[in-house]
């Protein structure tokens, strides 16, 4: 088993901590919310006043921080924690941010033997508490390697998507599909409501049609049709629109940096940022169907 160190215990980190040590890994959890932090102690990890103490001695450090400035000032900043990593540590950074950070942390990380990789993941707070991840890395295929044993304790799909920064990528590409299915899923449902159908109907109907897609099958957005997802528990819990905004503005800004055409992710941001702008950036990303309610 190993011995690592966890920083960053939100909705996603927290459970992805607490299956590492129901893993049997040691583990020493640092967060600014000490609520969080007593959430994973109490079931077998330790603590310590500072991230710096947390990580000495730590063969894996894994972090889960809101953006790309948070995660360059914890590995970077003034006594950050390149300045207590051990040499020959791999780092695992979970957070979604820009693909030019991970690889500016990557390289100055390097320079003192302290290997890194960016591995976003998908699969919601319901994934990370069940340990059914998906996590999309960036990095060599030794530390990739290395990493997998570790990640396969939070995830049941292991990627290796390519050098640093491309777990990034993938990451965008992926929550920009993801952004389009939702936005269009709802509409349908909308249309399909507004002229007399049951939504539970129309829904098996076009998942087992041409219109099947991962919203309908798993995480349907009209509150009655499935159970146990946010639409049916007013959208709480789940994926936040403000966070889903956010992955929506990396998608935008790679797709500036390569200038690629991406007019459909492009509608979808504008559509989230009307969305939150509204109110409703603290309810879950399926929330978006009420924007097309004619009522």
């Amino acid at each position: 088993m190993a011995n690592i160190a966890f920083i960053g215990l939100g909705n996603m980190g927290g459970p992805m901590a607490i299956n590492l040590v129901k893993s049997g890994h040691q583990v020493c959890v640092f967060d600014l919310s000490e609520q969080a932090v007593a959430s994973v102690v109490e079931h077998g990890a330790s603590t310590q006043t500072d991230a710096s103490a947390c990580v000495k001695g730590a063969e894996f450090i894994i972090t889960m921080l809101p953006a790309g400035k948070h995660v360059e000032a914890v590995y970077l900043g003034e006594n950050g924690l390149i300045n207590h990593i051990a040499s020959g540590a791999l780092v695992i950074d979970s957070s979604t941010i820009d693909a030019q950070t991970s690889r500016k942390v990557a390289a100055v990380l390097s320079e003192k033997g302290i290997n890194f990789i960016d591995a976003p993941v998908s699969g919601g707070v319901g994934g990370a508490t069940a340990g059914t991840l998906s996590f999309m890395v960036g990095g060599s295929e030794t530390d990739f390697n290395n990493a997998k044993a570790v990640l396969d304790n939070m995830g049941k799909n292991i990627f290796h998507a390519g050098d640093h920064g491309a777990g990034q990528i993938a990451k965008v590409c992926n929550n920009m599909m993801l952004s389009v299915l939702m936005v269009g899923t709802s509409e349908a449902l909308q249309l399909g409501i507004a002229n007399g159908l049951d939504p539970a109907v129309l829904s098996n109907i076009m998942n087992k049609s041409s219109g099947g897609n991962w919203t309908l099958d798993v995480y349907n957005p009209c509150p009655g049709v499935m159970e146990n997802v946010p639409s049916s528990n007013n959208y709480q819990g789940g994926f936040m629109v403000d966070l889903m905004a956010k992955d929506l503005g990396l998608a935008m800004d790679t797709a500036v940096n390569s200038q690629s055409s991406t007019p459909m992710g492009s509608l979808a941001r504008s559509l989230y940022a009307m969305h939150a702008a509204a109110g409703n950036g603290g309810k879950d990303f399926s929330s978006i169907f009420n924007l097309f309610n004619k009522i």
